[in-house]
């Protein structure tokens, strides 16, 4: 594999419109991409690296000419064409539309659900635009359905109540039924957008193709070593890139406690028997169906984390328990690990923890480097292989740490405890990651100290390594617990 692939959890059915997608599917005039910042650029442009698979791209001169600076604007039918293809393999993202192409705010009905969340609610209707097409409260069962009421009429959204709590899931379909506009939006009521929020991603709408577009889930405040450690490293927070959503690359699903979706692409909306992970459900439906969605951060919605030790490690282990169901409904697409051949040998050198191990796991590097070099078309074979192994090696050994305290934490204490080579060998992995990652957020302001980060480090990867295999015996099924292989891929010549 070229590059890391992190993945998380949830379920699935119930119907999503069908599309299929034509690379001369229109890109609106005046649309201005730019490469992904971690796309590799060779021989003049015409070869790029990156994407989501990652993948080889073949252009033509032509082609890459157009691309200035890795940027490039949609004037013309080529330009277009390949825009399209540059956005479709994920190794470029839209940075600017002609403003005549982005929907307004009037096509978009926000749907909130909410059970015994009065001020959260109070406190997000307050911070939506006055200018939406509307606004939908359901309430889930609430035990104060007076205040949620009192709340929702002094904001003016329509309320619907379910008289006993069916779900989020149930609830947000509820509030999709109703809406009448081509979008809808999704805010759950512990969140508050911030201003600015929904520009952004409703410019992501002016691709046709595109069904869903997510914003950066942030922290609203960070109390404590835990609000610290989650505004630095919450499940919700997908990063500060860009990205194409899809599985088992680096953003592989959106959280849906806010997000924004073309309604006639999801149809019937959430699968109402999942009460964890329905979000990823959605998501892996609407692309295997032929959907694009975007990861948007330029879009910023604030959301209020459990900082209670007792709240906050049992909603993790909750987030866990999600990988089998999905799991079962996508094989393949939710797994612990993505690995080739060869990283799949590096890994398991590196678990050795034996000088022999390591060096013998540079060698299988080299070798793979070498081979890639005989297959790869360009003018500098091997400095391109060896730079796209060496990422390859660092999203491999980074795996390997999650596998060995996340995923795969009681088969790593089982080996600790019968063997003193594997507890060295799992103290050293715990304490190097939690201390890497920690140093990789220093300019974090909310960053909590060392000590306090490592441990809840290791604390969440303890609650969703758990939530994970609870979920796996009582599903009975290893499918959560399976790797699965993977290789660049190549996208036809331009």
């Amino acid at each position: 594999m070229l590059f890391r692939s992190p993945t998380l959890s949830s379920m699935a059915p119930r119907c999503v419109g069908s599309r299929l997608v034509h690379v001369e599917e229109a890109v609106p005039d005046g649309m201005r991409i730019l490469l992904d910042r971690h796309a590799i650029v060779v021989d003049d442009g015409t070869a790029l690296f990156g994407g989501a698979p990652p993948r080889m791209l073949r252009l033509s001169a032509a082609a890459a000419a157009r691309l200035e600076d890795g940027a490039l604007e949609v004037r013309d039918p080529m330009a277009a064409k390949l825009a399209r293809r540059l956005l479709d393999a994920g190794i470029a993202h839209p940075v600017s539309v002609p403003a005549a192409a982005v929907p307004p705010a009037a096509d978009v009905t926000v749907v909130v659900p909410v059970k015994d969340r009065v001020d959260g609610l109070a406190r997000l209707l307050a911070a939506l635009p006055a200018d939406l097409g509307a606004t939908i409260v359901v309430d889930d069962g609430s035990e104060d359905a007076a205040g949620i009421r009192a709340v929702a009429e002094r904001a003016g959204a329509v309320l619907l109540r379910h008289p006993e709590a069916r779900g989020p899931a149930a609830a947000r379909n509820a509030g999709l039924a109703a809406a009448r506009t081509p979008l809808v939006a999704f805010l759950d009521s512990d969140v508050v957008p911030q201003p600015g929020w929904l520009g952004p991603l409703l410019a992501r709408f002016a691709d046709p193709v595109v069904a869903l577009a997510a914003p950066r889930i942030v922290a609203l405040a960070g109390h404590g070593w835990l609000g610290g450690y989650e505004s630095v490293r919450s499940s919700l927070d997908l990063g500060a890139d860009p990205a194409l959503v899809v599985p088992k690359s680096r953003v592989a699903y959106v959280p849906s406690a806010a997000l924004v979706v073309r309604r006639d692409a999801v149809g019937d909306g959430f699968d109402e028997r999942m009460h964890v992970a329905e979000d990823v459900d959605l998501v892996l439906r609407l692309h295997e169906a032929g959907w694009r969605l975007r990861y948007e951060p330029a879009s910023r919605v604030a959301h209020e984390h459990r900082t209670t030790l007792r709240a906050w490690w049992l909603r993790k282990a909750y987030y866990g328990t999600g990988a089998a169901p999905l799991s079962l409904r996508h094989p393949g697409s939710v797994p612990p690990m993505v690995l080739n051949t060869w990283s799949a040998a590096v890994s398991a050198l590196l678990l050795r923890g034996r000088p022999w191990s390591v060096l013998a796991a540079l060698a299988v590097a080299a070798g793979a480097a070498e081979q890639l070099a005989r297959k790869l078309p360009v003018r500098e074979p091997r400095r391109t292989a060896a730079r796209l192994i060496g990422l390859g090696a660092v999203g491999t050994v980074q795996q390997t740490a999650d596998a060995v305290t996340r995923h795969y934490w009681p088969i790593a204490l089982v080996a600790a405890l019968v063997s003193r080579r594997a507890r060295r060998t799992v103290a050293v992995i715990a304490l190097a990651e939690g201390v890497l990652d920690w140093w990789r957020k220093r300019h974090a302001p909310d960053r909590p100290g060392l000590l306090g980060y490592v441990l809840a480090r290791r604390l969440d990867d303890l609650a969703y390594g758990g939530g994970l295999w609870w979920g796996a015996l009582r599903h009975r099924t290893l499918e959560p617990l399976r790797p699965v292989g993977t290789g660049p891929d190549r996208s036809p010549d331009l």
